[in-house]
């Protein structure tokens, strides 16, 4: 709560008129909040303090209201019931207290250009409280709901004409906006006033047309400073950027100056269903970063390098294209906000010492008498791995270096300039489009990551965007303080007020029709109206109808449980198509939550991922008796996973009885949600917490070879490859990807982070992961490391296997529709389990999928397929009349894996060697 000094004119209401008082002579410790809402013109929502008995709006056009000065306007209000559309469209504000005005207000959008507020009397007519108004539902009750109004300005942003360009943005509370252009070097041209239209769009027209830079200058109260504020701020829509996001830049995409040769030919295959879709989540710097055979090493962590065709990652990357992998997701694209674009300002793994200690003194070994020359690299490397030498250096220097998730947005639809060649303006563009060129040439498609749910900054702060436009509008902020909610990471975004709705739609719309993006994966998805979502999709199927969302529908945070909306998240998504990401099959098979600090894990106790037993682990006192019973749920918990996660889908669990998807229970909620394949990301590894490879090395047994441990990742990764739904691959997993254990390794650069395709090594053990993140774990991750002898350790020839192992599973999966069926009830009519019930074999599931007749038959070539996997360490045999019908798929007949091919169909049975999933055809 703020305390504030308020000199103001409280008024009675007597006989429906407002009859000024003396002025109040309100004393400095007067609370003020932000614990008010103007929803309607004639409906404010309020928390109001308990000794509150009237109330009244005060206005004050030069923001001075908190310094002491009398307010230009006092308007009574008066007590009323809050209607019933707000348990819909503000569920969370309910509780609040309804108001309405005494008379009606003539002119509020010129109030909404200033300072407004509510202040709360007692009984004896002194103001005991003030609350700030919070705007952004009467804006859009002003400026959204009638005809022609602002969420139907088509172009909002700069647009190329004939003569020029034309400039339009929405900014209703500004009180006077001009836009300043700028020619290349960032002088000045021209300063031009905008005029404002009802719609609260502001536009003006110049002669200076595509490739000049510009910038809004705007006058506007600011809530968070309280006061009128002037200041420059780039385009929210802007679709170019100079070098590092200082300006925008006026471009037209459909100019042939910003399309690579080949752009308007290039291929573009159909989707069928989004269930034949393989993803393959892909960071754009690690993708090529540490490739050494790049046919220009200055490529490295580029969008050229997707150009290659020889570098190790090109090549790996058709092998996949060839097993069956169809999609690339990749990440980050947009422009985000703390990678430096000037490359003398990035420190390199290849940079030499001198470098790094200029730039960043407190490095301890900059003091010391090592050869300046050494490249960071070099360093880097000669440091213990047992030690967390690495990792200090790492914390330093994470701030200049080239890396990042890009969870950090700050222009939404330009492309990310730090992976350009050259960053300013529109080369960076042609960069990005050869790139998505590139991989539909090779066959793919191509997603990319979105984070419409935050931002990067607000307020006055330098990268803020948003917030300066239309402040304390396009975020979602406290009903009672007013703070900025930062419960995803960040600046929560409000795509629950309809310009922020539109800004993510519009967006989106220019990545499918200009880009040629295929579809998107939504970062915290369920922090977004499940309404704006399909919106959203509704539109860019206008232009692409073929595009796929998914994304993160996790449930938390304000907006939990549909507190303010009904969110895009899990069970609420469930039948519309767009996928969300299963943490249910994901965390039975890892062996529980990726958010168990490493002091709570079994580690070297045999458990592998969560279905990998051994025969010794399974006693009889109370304690295994426990873990037996979450063992055998977590088998359930697989099942309703490999069957798209539908809550519908029947099966017999590990009790004996007959239920569905939806009655498995995981922790408070269903394992099954689903109620179409398409709803369903499986995966169990990401870019998020620990790669598979780590998290499975917290709990394999010490004495497990380094042989079962590269057969372990591989039976892990089969699964989201062989169920239904859709199924979500973590660059790098198939060469049994290691980030040192670390958790999040969103910001600490390519000593962490690094992939390499030529498949010399895998990452482990160089370092202990970053203090910061995981010294809590230091401990037991040096326990692991000394405690195996070794056998965590990979060579060459394991790395190879274990990706052409995964082509297999790829190739089997993209052999047969029969993996990718298209609506829940042929999963329930085409899938079945064995081995179910009280008296099923330990460590093994068995799943079939049968054919259908005639027009039912969606395989010409098999007649039905039955999945084993055999998560025990031993060979295992499973009764099953009519085995010898069947027999092992041609491709892991003739595959990579000698012993999976040793995997017997006979004449009522099949014979699975350990770790192994077995794939046998009719």
């Amino acid at each position: 709560m703020k305390k504030l000094a308020l000199g103001l004119l409280a008024a009675s209401i007597i006989g429906g008129c407002s009859k000024p008082l003396p002025e109040a002579g309100v004393s400095s410790d007067t609370t003020s909040n932000f614990a008010a809402h103007w929803l309607q013109d004639n409906l404010i929502l309020i928390k109001p303090e308990d000794e509150a008995v009237s109330f009244s709006l005060l206005t004050s056009s030069n923001a001075t209201l908190d310094e002491g000065l009398a307010p230009d306007n006092s308007y009574p209000l008066q007590i009323s019931t809050v209607p019933e559309f707000v348990a819909t469209s503000t569920p969370h504000l309910t509780s609040f207290q309804g108001l309405e005005f005494v008379s009606k207000i003539a002119d509020i959008k010129s109030l909404l250009k200033g300072q407004v507020a509510v202040a709360q009397k007692n009984a004896s007519g002194e103001v005991i409280a003030v609350s700030y108004l919070q705007t952004a539902r009467i804006l859009d009750s002003l400026y959204t709901q009638g005809e022609a109004d602002a969420d139907e300005v088509i172009d909002l942003g700069a647009t190329v004409t004939a003569s020029g360009s034309e400039f339009a943005l929405w900014a209703p509370t500004a009180k006077s906006v001009k836009v300043n252009l700028y020619d290349e070097s960032k002088t000045l041209l021209k300063s031009v006033v905008m005029q404002e239209e009802q719609s609260g769009v502001w536009r003006a027209e110049s002669r200076h047309g595509q490739g000049t830079y510009y910038r809004y200058a705007i006058e506007v109260y600011h809530p968070r400073t309280q006061a009128i504020e002037t200041y420059e701020v780039t385009d929210p829509y802007s679709l170019s950027l100079s070098r590092n996001s200082l300006y925008s830049q006026v471009v037209d995409l459909a100019s042939d100056k910003t399309k690579p040769v080949g752009w308007d030919e290039q291929k573009d295959e159909p989707l069928t269903h989004p269930e034949s879709l393989i993803l393959y989540e892909t960071h754009i710097r690690d993708f090529s970063a540490s490739d050494k055979n790049l046919s220009n090493p200055a490529y490295a962590g580029k969008y050229k390098a997707f150009t290659e065709t020889a570098s190790d990652g090109a090549k790996h990357l058709t092998a996949l294209g060839l097993a069956g992998l169809n999609t690339v997701h990749l990440l980050p694209t947009y422009d985000i906000s703390t990678v430096n674009e000037d490359p003398a300002k990035v420190i390199f793994p290849s940079d030499p010492m001198s470098k790094v200690c200029q730039m960043v003194p407190e490095v301890a070994i900059c003091n010391t008498d090592i050869d300046m020359s050494h490249s960071l690299q070099a360093i880097l490397q000669s440091f213990d791995p047992l030690t967390g030498d690495a990792q200090a250096i790492i914390e330093l220097i994470r701030p200049y270096d080239p890396y990042n998730w890009g969870y950090d947005p700050y222009h939404y639809t330009v492309p990310e300039g730090s992976y350009a060649m050259e960053p300013e303006g529109i080369p960076r563009l042609v960069e990005f489009r050869e790139m998505v060129q590139s991989l539909h040439n090779q066959g793919f498609k191509v997603i990319m990551d979105v984070v419409y749910n935050h931002t990067f900054a607000s307020g006055l702060d330098e990268k803020s965007v948003l917030d300066k436009v239309v402040p304390y509008y396009y975020h979602r902020l406290n009903p009672i303080s007013g703070a900025v909610e930062t419960s995803t990471c960040c600046e929560n975004s409000a795509t629950e007020n309809r310009m922020m709705a539109k800004l993510m739609t519009d967006s989106l719309v220019v990545w499918a029709r200009d880009y040629k993006i295929d579809g998107f994966r939504f970062d915290l998805m369920g922090h977004q109206p499940k309404a704006a979502m399909l919106q959203s999709r509704k539109a860019v199927r206008a232009v692409d109808p073929d595009t796929y969302f998914y994304g993160e529908g996790w449930n938390f945070g304000e907006v939990a449980n549909n507190s303010q909306f009904e969110q895009a998240a899990q069970i609420p998504l469930a039948g519309t198509e767009i996928g969300t990401f299963t943490d249910r099959l994901r965390d039975a098979v890892r062996g529980g939550s990726s958010f168990v600090s490493a002091d709570e894990l079994r580690f070297g106790q045999g458990i592998g991922n969560g279905l990998i037993v051994q025969p010794n682990e399974l006693q009889s006192d109370a304690k295994q008796a426990a873990q037996l019973q979450e063992y055998y749920l977590s088998m359930d918990q697989i099942r309703v996973g490999l069957a798209g996660n539908l809550a519908n889908f029947p099966l017999q669990n590990s009790q004996g009885e007959q239920v569905t998807g939806k009655d498995i229970p995981y922790g408070g909620a269903p394992t099954g949600y689903a109620l179409d394949p398409a709803d369903t990301i499986n995966y169990v590894s990401k870019h998020d917490n620990q790669t598979l490879w780590d998290n499975n090395h917290y709990r394999i047994a010490f004495e497990a070879t380094t042989e079962q441990r590269v057969r372990m990742q591989n039976l892990s990764l089969a699964y989201p490859l062989l169920a239904q739904g859709i199924p979500f691959l973590h660059m790098g997993g198939e060469l049994l990807r290691s980030k040192s254990y670390l958790r999040d390794s969103y910001d600490y650069g390519d000593w962490f982070n690094a992939v390499d395709f030529a498949k010399q090594s895998n990452n482990y053990h160089v370092g202990l992961p970053p203090a910061v993140k995981d010294e809590a774990n230091w401990d037991i991750i040096t326990r692991i490391i000394k405690g195996n002898d070794g056998r965590d350790k990979v060579k060459p020839a394991h790395i190879e296997f274990a990706a052409k192992v995964f082509m297999d599973f790829i190739a089997i999966r993209s052999s047969s529709n029969l993996f990718s069926l298209q609506t829940q009830q042929q999963v329930i009519e085409r899938v079945s389990f064995h081995n179910t019930g009280k008296d099923q074999q330990i460590g093994l599931i068995v799943m079939s999928i049968e054919d259908g007749q005639g027009p039912q038959d969606l395989d010409p070539a098999f007649e039905g397929i039955l999945v084993l996997f055999n998560n025990d360490v031993n060979q295992q045999t499973f009764a099953f009349e009519g085995a010898s019908k069947y027999s092992l798929h041609p491709r892991q007949a003739k595959g990579a894996d000698p012993v999976t091919a040793s995997a017997q169909a006979k004449a009522d049975s099949f014979v699975v060697p350990g770790l192994t999933v077995a794939v046998f055809v009719k």
